[in-house]
């Protein structure tokens, strides 16, 4: 099935006809849409017949996970210029912006849903989500490497090889399981601690310039809830399989990286052997 096909049907499966949907029944419906589009997807990520599109010995996926205006997209940043990452999202360093990116793209089927559900504090169907990421993985794989030709880098993207961030995600336990069953499986994960009332100070100091709709406190503080009942757990998941590298981000953002790069040398040295 061609590609935009296939999403059109994941958008209609995980949505409905958003025309349909009245003042009055609109949070009730997004919250129902989210958990049936959730229930759907639990026995194929459970398929052990699933492979992976991407072989884990060849792609490296770092999941860079903390609560919002913890600093992710910063240490992001640093981690592309240093070590050849691709960000999913383009010029942006989140899941998230890859979803602000598909809802302000021109003719975009999914534009209206992802709007509806960001303004609400929900998160996306993982459908839609999981979708986008392998889509810009798979493009990435298929062009010229984002690195020099005489950059040392350039070993990250030889021979099917590809290295990437996804910054935000996983953000729910089925999402982390149907990306590493389905997609690639990850290759470790960066967790950025930090307490509310500096993620707040920072995301409000942020909305000044960020002309996000997100970003107003009555949003941040859904997004903190939302963190901490379903991402926290994804962290504890992963931290039993000795996945998680834990770094508090309140240090310096200097100070921050120094750790982030000691856990980033020591996986990439050993893909390489």
């Amino acid at each position: 099935m061609p590609a935009l096909q296939e999403m059109k049907n994941i958008a209609a499966k995980a949505d409905g006809n958003p025309t349909e949907v009245s003042a009055s029944q609109h949070v009730t419906s997004i919250a129902d849409q989210a958990a049936t589009a959730t229930k759907s997807t639990t026995t194929t990520a459970n398929d052990t017949n699933t492979k992976p599109v991407f072989d884990k010995s060849k792609v490296t996926v770092i999941f860079v996970l903390g609560g919002p205006g913890v600093g992710k997209g910063t240490q992001c940043e640093k981690l592309v210029k240093d070590y050849g990452f691709v960000h999913l999202s383009g010029s942006s360093s989140s899941a998230g912006d890859l979803l602000r990116a598909e809802q302000a793209r021109d003719g975009s089927e999914f534009g209206e849903m992802i709007s509806r559900y960001i303004r609400e504090g929900l998160i996306v169907p993982q459908e839609v989500t999981i979708k986008l990421l392998e889509n810009a993985m798979r493009d990435a794989l298929s062009k010229e490497p984002p690195v020099p030709a005489n950059s040392p880098l350039r070993e990250g993207w030889e021979g099917g090889r590809g290295r990437f961030l996804i910054d935000g995600f996983p953000r729910k336990m089925d999402q982390a399981i149907t990306f590493d069953t389905q997609v690639c499986e990850s290759t470790f994960i960066l967790f950025f601690s930090c307490t509310e009332e500096v993620m707040l100070e920072r995301l409000m100091e942020r909305a000044k310039t960020s002309g996000r709709e997100d970003d107003n406190k009555e949003s941040i503080i859904k997004r903190f809830r939302t963190f901490t009942e379903t991402s926290m757990p994804v962290v504890n998941y992963y931290r039993e399989q000795n996945k998680v590298v834990e770094i508090d981000a309140k240090d310096t953002v200097e100070g921050v990286y120094s750790k982030v790069r000691v856990a980033v040398d020591k996986s990439l040295a050993e893909k390489l052997q």
